[in-house]
């Protein structure tokens, strides 16, 4: 039902349905989804689970997981009367979003780049990056896939390896 929803709420040109499948996708999977242009390719883990993603542009393979925020960072100049740092993000190609990543305002997260679980992001990251912390990035170890490979883990290798990593805890006792 997610994945048909999204589609709807993104790709759609009615209306109507559009906003059904905005309603539903808050009221089941507790997260809003509005982009001006987002790839078919995009992929969000848990089913977008908490996620609010609010940007400009997101790109072919860009995977989010649960709990990311991707939004505007305006504010509003009293003086001057006028909106400053107006815009939302765009995350380019093959870029990876993990767990409760804030990515705010006019910022281009580069290609192959991945942000950091509970990272926050108001500067550009250049393509090939891992950024992490507050706005703080380095290169990327090409040699590795972070977080996601489509090629993902084996379920029963997963479980073992937590069984045996249990097994240590309780033996410390």
């Amino acid at each position: 039902m997610f994945d048909k929803l999204i589609k709807i709420n993104c790709y759609s040109g009615n209306k109507l349905l559009k906003k059904a499948a905005r309603n539903l996708l808050e009221k089941f999977y507790c997260c809003e989804i509005n982009c001006t242009e987002i790839d078919r390719s995009v992929l969000f883990a848990h089913h977008a689970r908490g996620c609010t993603i609010i940007a400009a542009k997101i790109c072919e393979n860009v995977v989010i997981f649960q709990n990311v925020t991707v939004g505007s960072n305006m504010k509003y100049n009293k003086i001057s009367n006028e909106w400053e740092n107006i815009g939302n993000p765009v995350i380019c190609k093959n870029a990876v979003i993990a767990d409760g990543a804030k990515i705010l305002g006019p910022v281009i997260i580069g290609e192959n780049s991945v942000v950091a679980a509970g990272a926050i992001i108001t500067k550009d990251i250049p393509a090939n990056s891992i950024a992490y912390g507050v706005n703080q990035f380095r290169t990327k170890d090409t040699g590795y896939d972070l977080l996601y490979n489509p090629n993902m883990i084996n379920f029963d290798r997963l479980i073992e390896a937590n069984n045996k990593l249990i097994a240590e805890f309780n033996g410390r006792k």
